[in-house]
């Protein structure tokens, strides 16, 4: 998912900040939790990376994906759908040797079908930023969290996107990838309620 433009102010970034205690030290993953994790997006695009780096996670840690995340932008096109979808077998087997991205034959297979997949549901019509948001409603779904005990890993809603993502093709795309992906693309608010970052994400500028 892109950066996006609500980032904190300087003196709050100077200052010690309360954050969700997923976190670790990295700079990297502070940035990302700071200015992007839950931050609602409706880019296409956007929302087709976060998607597939979310599979891409399966198995493993997000801050995994993450620290790989420009290796992948640079493998796969900048995730533009249209020019993945011509990837070929030999794109594939050089992609599978690939050190920078997880070297998973069958996640990189499924980022070409997703790629094939998305461009038939743009040539039916269908709008891939409605099509996802519209299992929310439209708009974020902000709860108060007090703990990440409090916090599940899927929900009904990211059980029925699952089902149809799969339904039109997709892969690597279960409910709890799902709901991970609602979570970063703040369909869902589900930073704590202690985190500094809870009420700016429900109104980003």
């Amino acid at each position: 998912m892109r950066a996006m433009s609500n980032k904190p102010s300087s003196t709050r970034q100077a200052a010690a900040l309360t954050r969700c205690p997923w976190l670790n030290e990295d700079p990297l993953y502070i940035a990302y939790h700071d200015q992007e994790w839950g931050v609602p997006e409706r880019d296409p695009v956007a929302l087709f990376e976060c998607l597939l780096l979310e599979g891409a996670q399966a198995g493993l840690s997000w801050y995994t994906i993450l620290k790989k995340r420009e290796a992948y932008r640079r493998a796969f096109a900048g995730f533009d759908p249209a020019t993945m979808a011509r990837f070929d077998a030999r794109r594939v087997e050089r992609l599978a040797a690939d050190p920078g991205i997880v070297r998973h034959r069958g996640k990189i297979e499924a980022f070409v079908g997703n790629a094939r997949a998305y461009l038939a549901m743009r040539d039916a019509g269908e709008d891939f930023t409605s099509f996802l948001w519209d299992f929310v409603g439209g708009e974020p779904v902000v709860y108060r969290r007090r703990s990440l005990s409090q916090v599940p890993a899927q929900s009904r809603a990211s059980q029925d996107m699952s089902r149809e993502l799969k339904r039109r093709g997709f892969r690597f795309v279960g409910a709890t990838t799902c709901y991970a992906f609602m979570q970063a693309t703040g369909m869902v608010n589900d930073h704590v309620t202690a985190c500094f970052r809870h009420a700016e994400c429900q109104h980003p500028g």
